[in-house]
């Protein structure tokens, strides 16, 4: 059979059962939609919280009071947890290839300008806060370099907060209260929007040693070390441990870099892709469902028709080729419409909701077109082998 004979019969049969053909082709359309959709929301998700959680950088080390895990019994004073201090932030710009340490401590607390109240998150932070997380000054400055453990009050606030506070009012040189406590605002931050729920804008910086006070803690919540590009991170770490265990004479304290959140992080998010996506394919199974019936139906439906090639010299191979090319033509037909469907309703729903993001990349569109195919060569093999195998002069009796 020659290739534009293949082709013209394989099309006629399209043309011969038009709505049919249009009904079988939707309910591929529909899963390839689906797949499409749901893994574009999932990619976009995806995407968006990783863009979120390194904008502050790859290069970050996060040190915790307490260690992660707890073995067997009671061990005495060794079962005890030392508090992270200021003294031990400061004694870790001496681990190699620390460019800056921040000591950390929130809360919230209510912020009074005037007559203007308002419930604030508070950061109790070093100097070089701005530094370790990318975070620029919009007017005035940062707290400056003080003695760590008796600072100046000084204030410095977040965007929003600003404008909820002072409006157009210029607010540097201004008084605040902070829990009750007086403060002078000596800088305002740039916009940075919120990061996984937590609004940046919405706060006021402090030093940390004045909010260890405020909310009367003895320990600090988290201290960050920022090191230098390219350097390996394990001999970052083994020095964080040296400097803090030779201080609190062993390990109480829990050391967690960037790219081990990333690392936890990927791989849930990479779950949730897969979840959505394996959601889709339900559709799609039922798709190739729909795909092997109407090809069974059209091998019986053409069993004459069958019998008159086999009679005309048809090999079976060819008629087997006829079936499996108009199962394969079918679904991938119906695997474009989804393809322009799904991407074209991912692109809609972004429009609709602009606080939902998607992204279609061009491995899941392919991917989903190719599974497309291989759901139609499935659905067809039955059929196929049936209308290949069946005697000629039977089927032609069949008439």
């Amino acid at each position: 059979m020659l290739i534009p004979d293949f082709l013209h019969l394989t099309s006629g049969s399209f043309s011969a059962y038009r709505m049919r053909s249009i009904l079988t082709a939707l309910g591929i359309a529909v899963g390839i939609a689906a797949v499409v959709l749901l893994t574009s929301i999932g990619e976009g998700i995806h995407r968006f919280v990783l863009s979120e959680f390194t904008q502050f950088g790859t290069n970050l080390v996060a040190i915790n009071p307490g260690r992660p895990t707890t073995h067997g019994g009671s061990v005495g004073i060794l079962g005890t947890v030392r508090p992270l201090t200021i003294e031990d932030a400061n004694a870790l710009i001496r681990v190699p290839h620390a460019q800056t340490v921040v000591p950390f401590v929130w809360g919230n607390a209510e912020i009074e300008a005037g007559r203007k109240r308002r419930r604030s998150i508070v950061y109790g932070v070093g100097a070089d806060f701005p530094q370790t997380f990318s975070m620029r000054i919009s007017s005035g400055k940062f707290l400056p370099q003080d003695d760590p453990s008796a600072p100046r009050a000084f204030a410095v606030l977040g965007s929003k907060l600003r404008k909820e506070l002072f409006s157009r009012e210029n607010p540097l040189g201004q008084r605040i209260r902070v829990g009750g406590n007086r403060y002078r605002v000596i800088g305002t931050m740039e916009p940075k929007g919120q990061v996984l729920g937590f609004d940046l804008d919405d706060t006021v910086y402090i030093p940390a040693a004045r909010a260890l006070e405020l909310f009367n803690r003895n320990s600090l919540m988290e201290i960050d070390l920022l090191y230098k590009e390219g350097t390996q991170v394990d001999e970052v770490v083994a020095g964080i441990r040296r400097v803090l265990t030779s201080r609190h004479g062993y390990e109480d304290y829990t050391i967690t870099t960037q790219q081990q959140m990333l690392d936890v992080l990927g791989s849930v998010l990479d779950v949730l892709t897969f979840a959505v996506g394996a959601l889709g394919g339900i559709s799609l199974l039922v798709g190739g469902v729909g795909i092997l019936t109407i090809m069974t139906i059209a091998v019986s439906e053409r069993t004459s028709e069958i019998g008159l090639f086999r009679a005309l010299g048809a090999t079976r191979i060819q008629i087997l080729s006829l079936f499996l090319g108009e199962a394969t033509v079918l679904a991938a037909a119906g695997g474009m419409a989804g393809l322009v469907l799904g991407a074209g309703g991912a692109q809609l729903l972004h429009f609709m909701i602009p606080a939902l993001p998607v992204h279609t990349p061009w491995s899941y569109v392919l991917l989903a077109e190719g599974l497309a195919i291989v759901i139609g060569l499935l659905a067809g093999v039955l059929p196929a082998r049936r209308a290949a195998h069946l005697d000629p002069v039977e089927a032609l009796r069949a008439e």
